[in-house]
């Protein structure tokens, strides 16, 4: 073989290689994300507002788009699930996220659509539809936006 060969052979290789490994370093990261997504669906079972939470960014800068309001900030949003999820007479239920979609944007963001559906203790099912952009901080991924809506 040629040495002109011999280097396209060499670049295509590292090609490959690279795509293979990020590749799987992307596959990595979505794994993080379904186990953070995994920690919010255990956290909220248990009736566990504050464990639900650890899966947002714990900032003011948090935003929370659902119903037509935007909701800024953690405690501003672990208050807005209280008011709705934990108020006098409420029931949280059992929660499901399906159907997820998880792209890496960057080493350090990601985007996630989804469904969402709560299995009530009165027999209703409640649902609907988010998009989170996550981020990835020194603790790990964190939901810094999210954007939920219901279904009619």
């Amino acid at each position: 073989m040629n040495r002109k060969a011999s280097t396209l052979v060499c670049v295509f290789l590292w090609c490959v290689l690279s795509a293979s490994a990020g590749s799987a370093q992307s596959s990595l990261q979505a794994d993080r994300i379904r186990a953070v997504l995994a920690a919010q669906v255990e956290s909220w079972d248990r009736g566990d507002l504050e464990g639900y939470m650890l899966g947002y960014w714990h900032s003011p800068e948090l935003t929370f788009y659902s119903g037509g309001t935007v909701t800024k900030g953690w405690a501003e949003t672990l208050q807005r699930y209280r008011k709705r999820y934990q108020g006098e007479g409420r029931a949280m239920g059992k929660l499901t996220f399906s159907d997820l979609d998880i792209q890496q944007l960057s080493p350090e963001t990601a985007w996630v659509g989804g469904r969402w559906r709560l299995e009530m203790s009165d027999g209703s099912h409640p649902g609907g539809l988010f998009t989170l952009v996550f981020r990835k901080f020194p603790e790990g991924w964190r939901i810094v936006h999210d954007h939920t809506s219901s279904e009619p």
